[in-house]
């Protein structure tokens, strides 16, 4: 008990209400969906469609922008109607498109299925981090932020997993298995969250609304000069980890497709075990040192994975587990510190225009990385691309060491410390 205690204090426990442990269950599942697919995009158009790296990495690039052109209207919505309906209406919108996607044969296919699942699934994390800061206690706000990131992990692992266990190339119908369930399951887990459909609203205060909506936002310097480090540290992360990694282990490393799932499912692992110790850790700590703590992990894997070309099939397998226990410490990490950051700027009326803008910086990094990956694969320079993603996360890292120069210790999630 004293380790469970330690872990997740008896006061965070007390407050999970129903409607929050709801909320998990939701994401929790939704997150199982996501891992069945979630570093496919490319094999699937490349491998298992016929499609050219070039049109592939294309195609990744613009549903990036279409998700892109989407957020604002997504962080409007849910300052709006609240972040449930906007959450419901994505999913099922979302689970239809990937139907859609499991049997595309020609071009146009893929081109209207890839950028109409990227416009409804870009309401991304915005609605979903607006819901969890309502439902939680402000004081409790950053450890459920960790908790919630550990339940993604681990959701994105058991579908890995599973995916790993059925995929194989040589069968299509592998894949158009993988992404029917990856609707079923992403519709069921918004029935799990449908209950809360008048949660997480912005309650009357009696007050008059203060005016302004994105205006607000983008005059925010010290949040621009966040989004900016925050991009650079997404494209040696996210976007780079999405848009290239399955492509240059199957076809640079020359490790096989099965290994991919568990090589992510190492990760799942060590962010499940290692999050609620880390949150403990980082309590009370520079937040933009502890972002530059993140994205410098994150180069360390970018370093690893380029000196993985010169050693065994067998052994790339091995130091590709560690260096994903690397990253994984970078995301424990940056998950509940970005958010505190974040919602403890965030008015209270412009809580998910905040959110959407953040997740603003995944999508734009989603179009950047796959460009920058097309032009190095392209021009025969694949060996070449992890270090300079490497350098790229270490660009975020210093910005977010000079954001701290010009915010207040409390706003640094120090207090008075």
């Amino acid at each position: 008990m004293s380790l469970l205690n330690t872990l997740l204090p008896t006061e965070f426990r007390t407050a999970m209400s129903p409607a929050l442990r709801r909320f998990f269950v939701s994401v929790f599942i939704a997150c199982a969906a996501m891992g069945l697919t979630l570093s496919l995009f490319i094999i699937y158009l490349h491998n298992v469609r016929g499609f050219s790296v070039t049109f592939a990495t294309e195609l990744l690039a613009a549903s990036a922008v279409a998700s892109l052109a989407s957020t604002p209207l997504w962080g409007t919505l849910t300052d709006r109607v609240g972040p449930v309906p906007t959450m419901l209406f994505s999913a099922v919108a979302s689970a239809g498109c990937l139907v859609g996607w499991a049997f595309i044969h020609s071009t146009t296919q893929a081109v209207v299925a890839g950028l109409s699942l990227a416009i409804f699934a870009g309401a991304g994390w915005g609605p979903g981090s607006t819901l969890l800061t309502r439902l939680c206690p402000e004081e409790h706000r950053e450890r459920a932020y960790g908790f919630n990131f550990a339940l993604v992990n681990l959701g994105i692992g058991v579908g890995s997993l599973f995916s790993a266990l059925i995929v194989d190339l040589a069968k299509p119908v592998t894949f158009e298995y993988l992404y029917i369930i990856n609707a079923a399951v992403s519709v069921i887990a918004a029935v799990v969250v449908a209950p809360l459909w008048r949660q997480g609203r912005l309650a009357p205060s009696g007050e008059e609304v203060p005016e302004g909506g994105w205006s607000v936002v983008l005059r925010d310097t010290h949040l621009l000069l966040y989004l900016a480090a925050s991009l650079f540290m997404m494209i040696g992360g996210y976007g780079s980890l999405e848009s290239g990694f399955s492509l240059y282990v199957v076809n640079v490393l020359h490790v096989s497709v099965h290994a991919i799932g568990i090589i992510f499912l190492v990760s799942t692992v060590a962010i499940v075990i290692m999050q609620l110790p880390i949150i403990n850790l980082i309590t009370a700590r520079s937040r933009m040192r502890l972002l530059a703590l993140s994205a410098t992990c994150w180069s360390l894997f970018w370093f690893v994975l380029a000196l993985d070309q010169h050693v065994s099939t067998n052994f790339a397998v091995v130091t590709l587990s560690v260096a994903m226990v690397i990253f994984a410490v970078g995301e424990t990490v940056m998950a509940p510190v970005g958010a505190g950051f974040v919602n403890a700027a965030a008015p209270e009326h412009l809580r998910g225009r905040y959110n959407a803008a953040a997740g603003l910086t995944y999508s734009v990094s989603s179009f950047i990385s796959p460009l920058i990956t097309g032009l190095y694969f392209d021009a025969s320079l694949a060996r070449w691309w992890p270090l300079a993603t490497g350098l790229t996360a270490l660009i975020g890292a210093s910005l977010f060491l000079v954001l701290r120069r010009h915010i207040t210790p409390t706003q640094d999630g120090q207090g008075s410390t």
